[in-house]
């Protein structure tokens, strides 16, 4: 047995957790359905909103926002545009939170919308940091990161002052200058509510600080109401800007605009927008579809990639925003005199399909996520809620088992408690835990909770109140959490197995302390529905609930089998 040491701790030894996270479950999943010579959208499934892509020769990377999660800024990795592994995020390390605060973060806050660039051998993240303390306005960090590997370590954030408003880009031109671009919602001459303005500045890469004039570029193309996600591309001789438009909801939309100088003026593409389901049933397959970023493939073909909610309970899902993989053309307006060149995204329809042709050899999607905690880091799949501002996980207090702390903390504070999770990726799925807990405090109590808001979840525990309990409790915004079912675990030894499986219509509850499984409860897969900026995620939790424990609980494995949406079209077993 390798001689291990504690992890997700507030030291220096977490920066090493994360960044040398294995990879301890199949990517390809065992034997998935899929559909031959095509891939099935999303492409990164689960909570992986606001995606920013770039290619350094034949390598694709990606960076998703993270909000209040942390590690945040995760980064992966693809050859195909379709397989893609997480190798690691940008913002890991406590010596990285000095200048910026991520323990104590509103829920929705955190870090959002970022943009990953490459350029020179070096690797460039730009970001926004959102905080709304329990009193006072709202604070905005913008921040630039970089690594020369986008597995790590990457830098201590430089903080860009002045630099108003979110959803950060830059931009590395042919003559050297580096243009900072970003959205500002805070007009003193606003028109109308939600109205912003995108501006653009040169960055001085050297102190990350802006200089010269800044530069009003547009208020939107199609009613230009919150327009937001700008990112300027040099194309064909001139710049591109591309912009999201009309919130987050179902008038989300994508636009796009062209100039002959960086400063603009920037004239409308007539056919905006270029990318949107707002045309389209509420109850269509993706919906809320925008916040796009473009990449060049080696051949010279493009791809887009954007995010969407898909349709699939009440047209709304339970793994709120992904991310999904879109093709796209050039096509120039031949009749004018010189011709307009502008994107054409999904070509074939205009909308944003399930399914497409395989851009790449390759494209497996993998299904399955199993850790039996035998590395002695812990896996980069997993996430907290909030930075970990306390040493509640260790991987070498009992080796081959996870245990977590039963701290007075709990999921409805705004800290950090003894909870983490991984990201639920399908509708239908299947979520095992083995865990030993033999409670000695009443309050204590542990298990594996279903989260997604500190007001937003659904735990399955034990509970010790006198003697051992087992129940199922949810909570949601505004209302009191209820016990949906509780009952006395006779006989308890302190070994259990829960057992969460997701169907459509219903979430089934059941589990092992003998031989023999017992169902439990079931509750409806309505209930933890896309409710903010982040989806569900699957997870272990232990808690005193307030009060003064040394109790813990051991699991053994975690297991979460996805149960993929079947293909459109002739499918075979990869």
């Amino acid at each position: 047995m390798w001689r291990r040491r504690q992890v997700h701790g507030v030291f220096a030894g977490f920066a090493l957790t994360l960044l040398l996270g294995l990879r301890v479950y199949s990517v390809a999943g065992d034997s998935p359905l899929q559909c031959k010579g095509r891939y099935t959208n999303p492409i990164l499934r689960g909570s992986y909103p606001d995606p920013s892509i770039i290619r350094v020769g034949s390598d694709y990377y990606m960076v998703s926002s993270s909000f209040e999660y942390f590690p945040g800024l995760p980064i992966h990795h693809s050859k195909d545009l379709v397989d893609w592994e997480l190798i690691g995020y940008g913002l890991n390390r406590e010596e990285q939170l000095e200048d910026i605060n991520l323990r104590n973060l509103k829920q929705d806050d955190g870090i959002q919308a970022a943009t990953v660039r490459h350029h020179n051998g070096t690797f460039y993240i730009v970001t926004t940091l959102v905080y709304n303390p329990p009193t006072g306005p709202g604070i905005l960090t913008s921040l630039v990161i970089t690594a020369s590997d986008p597995r790590g370590p990457w830098s201590k954030p430089h903080v860009v002052k002045d630099a108003m408003g979110i959803d950060p880009s830059l931009l590395f031109d042919d003559d050297g200058k580096v243009w900072y671009t970003a959205n500002n919602a805070d007009l003193d001459d606003a028109e109308f509510f939600g109205q912003a303005e995108i501006w653009v500045q040169e960055l001085n890469i050297i102190d990350f600080q802006l200089t010269g004039q800044r530069h009003a570029l547009t208020r939107g193309a199609c009613g230009g109401i919150y327009v937001e996600g700008p990112h300027i591309y040099k194309a064909h001789g001139r710049y591109y800007l591309l912009t999201a438009e009309g919130g987050t909801g179902f008038q989300h939309a994508v636009m796009i605009a062209v100039s002959d100088k960086v400063t603009g003026p920037y004239m409308n593409n007539p056919r905006n927008p270029i990318l949107t389901m707002r045309h389209v049933s509420y109850s269509s397959w993706v919906t809320k579809v925008g916040h796009m970023d473009i990449v060049e493939l080696e051949d010279g073909r493009w791809f887009a990639v954007a995010l969407g909610v898909r349709g699939e309970v009440n047209r709304s899902s339970n793994m709120g925003r992904e991310s999904h993989l879109i093709p796209m053309i050039w096509e120039s307006d031949s009749w004018k005199s010189p011709p307009d060149i502008w994107p054409v995204v999904s070509p074939e329809t205009g909308r944003l399909e399930r399914e497409y042709e395989l851009p790449l050899p390759g494209g497996k999607q993998g299904n399955v996520f199993r850790d039996d905690f035998d590395s002695e880091v812990l896996h980069l799949e997993w996430n907290y809620r909030r930075f970990p501002n306390k040493t509640f996980v260790s991987l070498s207090d009992r080796p081959g088992f996870l245990r977590l702390q039963a701290n007075p903390d709990v999921i409805a504070d705004r800290s950090s408690c003894s909870l983490l999770g991984v990201r639920q990726w399908e509708s239908s799925f299947a979520f095992r835990a083995q865990m030993h807990f033999q409670p000695a405090t009443n309050g204590e109590e542990a298990g594996v909770m279903l989260f997604q808001k500190d007001n937003c979840w659904i735990k399955f525990t034990v509970l010790q109140d006198e003697e051992p309990l087992l129940r199922v409790v949810y909570a949601e915004k505004g209302v009191e959490p209820v016990t949906l079912r509780e009952t006395k675990l006779e006989d308890f030894t302190g070994n259990i197995t829960f057992h969460v499986e997701a169907k459509p219509g219903y979430y089934e509850y059941s589990y092992t302390t003998g031989q023999q499984r017992q169902k439990f409860h079931r509750t409806a897969d309505t209930l933890l529905l896309y409710v903010g900026y982040t989806g569900n995620y699957l997870g272990l939790y232990a808690t005193s609930n307030g009060g003064t424990s040394g109790g813990y609980a051991d699991f053994d494995f975690v297991e979460h089998v996805a149960e993929p949406k079947p293909c459109m079209h002739d499918c075979m077993l990869v």
